[in-house]
């Protein structure tokens, strides 16, 4: 036998490509399976960058792989989570290039009440290991809101109700902020109007409201799943206005219900916890108007009272009086006598003293005090004579500097000075203009024969030889 046989005849059998048998099998497969609906648990899901959804769907057996395009992401009512029990719609197709089928997920929901508690307590508790639940971070609400922001369906009884209790108990200004508040939109639109009105400007054209109430009526959990979607959760854990959630009836608990900063039963107790009762408040106030009226004439009666008391307690004033005066008598009459006696101490204090008094004694501290002036006298004269004589030779250094730095020193060492008309002449051009001319030398002064004579002989020295003009 060779080690390569040749092939046997085909017969009838077709020969496909790989591509065509790939193309085959998913023409087969899209056509029997065009439309599905696949009821299973929820095992690894993966979002891609791409913004498309990759998840499984799994029994004790088996496992189907599914896809769910970026485009369609956004339409699904619920995004599934592993673990979640789902009922899935879509169509089955091929991945030729991994010689896979799959499921093209177009819808997801939950299959059943129990599935869906299952997702909401888990979804809760991871919430509320995140903090979102904390008392901590809860607001007040505000006493008497300006501005209440209303977020639900504008055409149900939900708004009719939340308004006509605000009528009646104390009208405000009221912004509502129409949502759906069930199906695929109710989460997004929930979750923007809670931000919306977090982002209005506080004094704008729009006023900013000073508390938010979420709010719809009763119905299934699955018509209340809006709320308890994390977007809607985050936008109210995330809010800087105080948020009252009135989702449902008294018996119904959303997700939002634990964020909120205070939960109200029924959409119209949200209504009577925005605001107190005007009538209430008039009278509470006339109330305690009465009680400060009464408070301040019991106060001024009990002080009139004291006074009286403490009036009949206290001595009359001519009482008070007795013992000064009495005091003041018996000094009055010690008197004269103890003046008297001052007097005659100081008469003997004088005469004591005047016996020391002698002309000598005076003569001799005259005579004391006279050297000490003459001593003071003599040092002051001295004192002013060096003084005189330090400032003369001062002035007469400052003198000879005078003399030193004058022109006449100048004139000793070769130099001149010519005038002319009697002032100094330094160019030539102006001796010519002077009538008469003069010389100074260090020795004397002299004037030229003529002007002539000197303009046509006199040669003037340069500076060097001694000459000044």
């Amino acid at each position: 036998m060779d080690l390569i046989d040749e092939p046997e005849a085909a017969g009838n059998t077709p020969e496909f490509t790989v591509s065509e048998l790939s193309g085959a099998v998913k023409r087969a497969i899209e056509g029997e399976f065009g439309h599905v609906r696949v009821k299973a648990e929820v095992g690894r899901v993966v979002q891609a960058r791409s913004g498309h959804l990759y998840f499984d769907l799994k029994d004790d057996r088996n496992v189907l792989a599914c896809t769910t395009w970026k485009g369609q992401v956004s339409e699904l009512s619920v995004i599934p989570e592993e673990g979640m029990e789902v009922v899935v719609h879509g169509r089955m197709t091929t991945f030729g290039s991994q010689s896979k089928y799959q499921l093209n997920a177009t819808e997801v929901s939950v299959a059943g009440v129990g599935a869906l508690m299952a997702m909401l307590d888990k979804r809760k508790k991871a919430l509320e290991a995140e903090g979102l639940f904390a008392a901590d971070r809860k607001q007040g609400l505000p006493f008497l809101p300006e501005v209440i922001g209303v977020v639900t369906s504008p055409t149900g009884a939900v708004i009719r109700d939340i308004l006509h209790r605000l009528r009646d108990r104390f009208p405000r200004k009221v912004i509502v902020w129409p949502v759906a508040v069930q199906g695929k939109e109710c989460a997004p639109q929930v979750a923007r109007a809670i931000e919306g009105f977090n982002a209005m400007t506080p004094g704008g054209a729009l006023p900013r409201p000073d508390l938010i109430i979420v709010a719809r009526g009763g119905g299934s959990i699955e018509d209340l799943w809006g709320f308890n979607e994390e977007a809607v959760a985050r936008a109210t854990a995330a809010s800087s206005i105080p948020l009252i959630s009135a989702v449902g009836h008294e018996t119904d608990t959303t997700l939002i219900d634990f964020v909120s900063d205070q939960r109200a039963p029924t959409p119209s107790a949200a209504a009577e916890m925005a605001v107190p009762v005007r009538l209430d408040l008039m009278a509470a106030v006339d109330q305690m108007g009465a009680r400060a009226s009464r408070a301040v004439s019991d106060a001024v009666v009990r002080r009139k009272q004291r006074v009286a008391d403490l009036a009949r307690v206290l001595p009359k004033p001519e009482q008070l009086t007795e013992d000064a005066k009495q005091r003041f008598d018996y000094w009055s009459e010690k008197l004269d006598a103890a003046l008297q006696a001052r007097v005659g101490v100081g008469r003997l204090r004088l005469g004591e003293v005047a016996g020391h008094l002698r002309p000598s004694m005076l003569n001799n501290r005259i005579i004391q005090g006279r050297e000490r002036l003459d001593s003071r006298n003599a040092r002051l004269v001295s004192a002013a004579v060096t003084q005189t004589q330090r400032q003369r030779s001062r002035l007469d250094a400052l003198d000879r500097m005078r003399e030193t730095l004058g022109y006449r020193e100048t004139l000793k060492r070769g130099y001149a000075v010519v005038r002319g008309d009697g002032d100094v002449v330094t160019t030539a051009k102006a001796a010519k203009a002077a009538t008469s001319l003069e010389i100074e030398f260090a020795d004397g002064k002299m004037k030229p024969a003529g002007k002539q004579t000197l303009k046509a002989k006199t040669k003037i020295p340069a500076p060097d030889q001694g000459s000044l003009f």
